[in-house]
């Protein structure tokens, strides 16, 4: 009996079941992989939402939903960020929410399907993936695969990067992360740092982030990032309203243990925000937070046991002189306090030397790989 072919169908999505189509793909295409944490449902349709998430108040997004032999077998989102263009003199869109089952003919539809509506935009190239900006979900993790992702950090099936270089990409920036536990890190050396830079910089200080006033801290936070990130590969100015979103979802999870701000005579000069690995909890949670999920957060919150550096910056005239070496010890000491084993540092830019060795000072080594792709259209 003669094999029946394969039959690709791919969507542009815009009814109200092609885009819950989109949404839920991954809960089944993960369903049997070990280490893949279920994003909460809730937050996932937020993200992708126009009307809620203040990203595409400069930015426009285009889904597509393929199926193979009427299953469904990968997803793509097509974005382009206006503001990412204003900032680098660019015409370039961005893939993301890249999904797919392990066959090339499946992926290269997905991608150009992508691609030919980037082009009809406007758009000149590709970079990704961006879940759905640079300040999100990004990359694909390449080394890493037998260890759980930590808090807003991307997981996904081994073979992806060779379905996107397969596509016509080529890397064009990994991210990495480092992890410092109670064993590696090294106590005596950061001491000694802190103590040089205390000489340094005498009117140093490090406050806890007032949870209270946190419109006030996030506005601090957002000059300071700015500012510092300027000159960093793929950066783009956050605005007003992204931090105004950033501050509300913060509220929710930063525990201020972990959240600094660092003063130089009562001027903030650099922050970092350290948060709780919530994954730990969502791993067990199937992406549901009803009925009983919120219950589960509320319950097993005091025993996570690991945290992720995700924002840091220092003022431009104040790096290199040792205060994101404070602001880290500060939140590892208060870690031991109230045992949390490791943390998480990340992600870095492999590029970026200098927090390199900062991640290095203090007892870490490189845990997970993740890369960035683009192409030229």
């Amino acid at each position: 009996m003669k094999k029946k072919p394969n039959t690709h169908q791919i969507t542009f999505v815009t009814t109200k079941d092609e885009k819950k189509s989109f949404v839920h793909f991954p809960y089944n295409h993960y369903k049997d992989d070990q280490f893949w944490v279920a994003p909460l449902l809730i937050e996932q349709k937020k993200l992708l939402n126009p009307e809620k998430n203040p990203f595409f108040n400069n930015a426009e997004i285009a889904f597509f939903n393929a199926t193979l032999n009427d299953k469904p077998a990968g997803r793509i989102a097509a974005i382009i960020d206006h503001r990412y263009n204003r900032y680098h003199n660019t015409k370039t869109g961005f893939f993301g929410f890249f999904e797919s089952v392990d066959k090339v003919e499946t992926s290269d539809l997905l991608f150009k399907v992508a691609e030919d509506w980037l082009r009809e935009q406007g758009m000149e190239q590709v970079l990704g993936p961006a879940n759905p900006g640079m300040m999100d979900e990004i990359g694909v993790l390449v080394e890493g695969f037998d260890k759980y992702p930590s808090i807003l950090m991307p997981y996904n099936k081994p073979y992806y990067d060779k379905l996107i270089t397969n596509a016509g990409y080529q890397k064009e920036m990994d991210l990495l992360t480092y992890l410092v536990t109670q064993d590696s890190v090294d106590r005596d050396r950061a001491t000694r740092a802190v103590e040089i830079v205390k000489k340094r910089l005498p009117g140093i200080s490090i406050r806890k982030i007032k949870l209270k006033k946190i419109r006030d801290e996030v506005k601090i936070i957002r000059e300071i990032f700015n500012s510092s990130w300027k000159n960093n590969w793929g950066f783009i100015p956050l605005s007003t309203e992204e931090f105004d979103a950033l501050a509300a979802d913060l509220k929710t999870i930063v525990d201020d243990d972990f959240a600094h701000i660092a003063e130089i005579d009562g001027k903030p000069v650099g922050f970092s925000v350290a948060l709780p690995d919530y994954n730990q909890i969502f791993r067990n949670m199937n992406g549901r937070l009803l009925p009983f999920g919120i219950f589960k957060i509320l319950w097993n919150k005091n025993k996570i046991n690991k945290i992720r550096t995700a924002l840091m910056g220092v003022l431009p005239e104040y790096q290199g002189k040792g205060i994101d070496v404070l602001l880290h010890r500060e939140a590892i000491e208060n870690g031991l306090k109230k045992d949390v084993y490791s943390s998480e540092v990340g992600w870095i830019l492999e590029n970026n030397i200098q927090m390199v060795r900062v991640a290095e000072k203090i007892g870490g080594t490189i845990d997970k790989r993740y890369r960035m792709y683009s192409k030229k259209l």
